[in-house]
């Protein structure tokens, strides 16, 4: 009886694909995944800034809305706030604010105008034109430091009514006035000459020592009062020894207040 001839074990077909496991295929899907998140599109910065402008722009919106409320002290949070936010945008309504029936929301529109600084100087020009407003624009024009408010104030020592607030604005002004009211001294206009020697006692200024003791021997007898006034402001000795000839002024009223000028000064040298 024939054997059966063993037959060959069939061999299990090699696919021609690559072989993956489970384990790799999930790696592969998590980065994949990865990969569709940091690809995923984000707002752009100019859309943010853009958003932040908007808020900013309601913001003044709502505050210039309260500027109209019937109570003050809504309508003077407002004109500070807005004067807080220095924004350009703020200077014409606060400009308006300088018009309000109560003082304390002028007062405060002043203060604001001069934190905003710079870009309200044009808008606070215009103003002085207007009577009504001279007085709250020349105030304020002398919380800015810019070159451009300062021959618009000094054009108002000239001027009755508001040479006093031109002179408290320059003061407040400081240095940057200094030159322009060391030339007043030489102004053919004695008004203008007084304001300034004024103005010049409140700055003090060493610079003006030399410029105010030339004043002492004006022929205005007040130029003379109050250059020695301004000369004692300032402290210098020389303004001391200066101001000791006008002991003997023609005017009695000189003569008087230099006398306790110079008692004072000497109460304040040391021992």
């Amino acid at each position: 009886m024939e054997q059966p001839q063993p037959t060959a074990e069939r061999a299990t077909p090699v696919s021609s694909e690559p072989v993956t496991d489970e384990f790799a295929d999930q790696v592969a899907a998590d980065f994949a995944g990865e990969q569709a998140v940091q690809v995923e599109p984000t707002a752009e910065p100019t859309e943010q800034v853009a958003l932040e402008e908007e808020q900013v722009k309601d913001e003044i919106e709502i505050q210039i809305d309260l500027l109209k409320d019937p109570d003050w002290v809504v309508r003077r949070e407002a004109a500070i706030t807005l004067g807080e936010m220095g924004d350009e945008r703020c200077v014409e309504p606060l400009c308006r604010a300088l018009r309000d029936g109560d003082w304390q929301v002028r007062e405060v529109a002043i203060e604001g105008l001069g934190l905003i600084g710079s870009p309200a100087v044009e808008q606070l020009l215009k103003l002085l034109r207007d009577w009504d407003v001279r007085k709250y624009a020349i105030t304020a024009l002398g919380k800015i430091r810019d070159e451009r408010v300062l021959d618009p104030l000094m054009l108002q020592l000239r001027n009755d009514e508001f040479k006093d607030d031109a002179v408290n604005a320059l003061a407040e002004l400081g240095q940057p006035a200094l030159s322009r009211l060391i030339n007043a001294l030489k102004d053919k206009d004695e008004n203008v000459r007084k304001q300034a020697v004024l103005a010049l006692g409140r700055i003090k200024e060493a610079e003006a020592i030399d410029p105010l003791i030339d004043m002492l021997a004006d022929s205005d007898w007040f130029t003379r009062l109050t250059a020695a006034a301004a000369l004692e402001a300032i402290g210098d000795e020389r303004g001391r020894d200066a101001i000791k000839p006008l002991m003997k002024d023609p005017d009695m009223v000189v003569r008087m207040r230099v006398e306790r000028i110079l008692a004072k000064w000497k109460k304040k040298q040391p021992a």
